[in-house]
């Protein structure tokens, strides 16, 4: 039996002498907890260790909405058979520079990084390498997997589609949930002092994650991302949660509810592992469907030439007066890079709720809770 309560040194802290409301803890030693939770659900070590790793560092980039907050959720699906823990991506289909995979409904974090791993190899061969990933559990922050082909000097491009027990995203125009989240991901590998560019976004103004980690820590939402069952306009992230004719709203009208129509074609239909329809809702899993595309810039031209290239518009843009409430142009990848600079200093902050819930998912696995606080 895995004991998490003796591998954590934790504090709480507050905000001018308030009462304390989340934990702040080493990226180290969450990845551990975090690792002892899965493990404790079933998974090897190895496994475990994947998992954690990608969840803690969604946490570290800022994107709470991908971390460790995903853990229960991750333990209640494992429990109900609807995730399935020691899986790897089984090769269906092979087509030169395209390989199309099953996961098995195993750990997305698992199988989309092996399924990225063999399209770096393919694009290595071919100047091109093409994954199609059908059947997967939550694949988790699809940044990931555009930072693993940057770091092979590799293009990414990625799409994915995301079928939930209902669909909480309303299409342009409507008022009822049609769509997933369904992100879209492109990483570039420029070389300036910044370092790669990575774009990496839910078609929905925000992640249903965001959501609950607003609702957690008791913060409204911005106007525009939420409309309750009746189609009015709302910031309570509750609603969400109690209304579950509630929908979040695409970001830019039409143009991002026409991109989440893509993804559903081209991470659903294409890839054979199905689109988000009335007769597949209601299960109790997230199911991610994923198109990768790796691209060798080496392929294209001097690779000395392509990176001067994309310096000289980011210098470009970068070079732009600040607006009033700025404190300066960013490029994708930036917030990440600045956030991954502070959490690994001073910690990541846990908010209380979540960790309340890690918790009870330490329990119910018989790892235990951590005895603190």
């Amino acid at each position: 039996m895995w004991v998490c309560a003796a591998i954590l040194t934790v504090e709480f802290y507050g905000v001018d002498g308030e009462s304390m409301t989340d934990v702040v803890i080493s990226a180290e030693e969450l990845r551990r907890y975090a690792a002892c939770i899965i493990s404790g659900a079933g998974s090897i070590d190895a496994e475990a260790r994947i998992v954690a790793e990608h969840l803690v560092g969604a946490n570290l980039r800022g994107h709470d909405s991908h971390g460790v907050g995903m853990i229960p959720a991750y333990v209640n699906n494992v429990r109900v058979g609807a995730l399935r823990a020691n899986q790897h991506a089984t090769l269906v289909q092979d087509s030169g520079p395209i390989a199309i995979f099953d996961g098995n409904m195993g750990y997305g974090q698992v199988i989309a990084s092996e399924a990225t791993e063999v399209a770096i190899a393919r694009a290595d061969e071919h100047g091109l390498g093409i994954f199609g990933l059908r059947q997967t559990h939550h694949v988790g922050r699809v940044g990931a997997y555009a930072e693993q082909a940057l770091a092979a000097g590799m293009v990414f491009i990625g799409f994915v589609n995301v079928i939930t027990p209902s669909a909480r995203s309303a299409p342009f125009g409507g008022r009822r949930g049609r769509y997933g989240t369904n992100p879209i991901c492109i990483g570039f590998p420029a070389a300036g002092a910044d370092g790669p560019v990575l774009l990496d976004f839910a078609t929905t103004g925000l992640a249903a994650g965001k959501i609950r980690v607003a609702r957690h820590q008791g913060k409204s939402l911005p106007p525009g991302m939420l409309i309750d069952g009746q189609g009015m306009a709302t910031t309570d992230p509750a609603v969400f949660f109690e209304d579950r004719d509630s929908s979040m709203l695409s970001f830019g009208g039409y143009k991002a509810s026409g991109l989440a129509l893509a993804c559903e074609l081209l991470a659903g239909a294409l890839t054979g592992s199905g689109v988000i329809r009335e007769a597949v809702l209601g299960k109790p899993a997230i199911r991610n469907g994923m198109l990768g595309i790796v691209l060798d810039p080496a392929r294209f031209g001097a690779l000395d030439d392509i990176r001067a290239e994309a310096e000289a518009v980011i210098d470009w843009v970068k070079s732009a007066p600040s607006g009033p409430d700025s404190s300066g142009v960013m490029i994708a990848g930036d917030p990440e890079r600045r956030a991954m600079a502070e959490r690994a200093v001073a910690g990541i902050a846990v908010d209380r709720v979540t960790w309340a819930e890690l918790g009870a998912a330490a329990s119910l696995v018989g790892a235990g809770p951590p005895d603190i606080g």
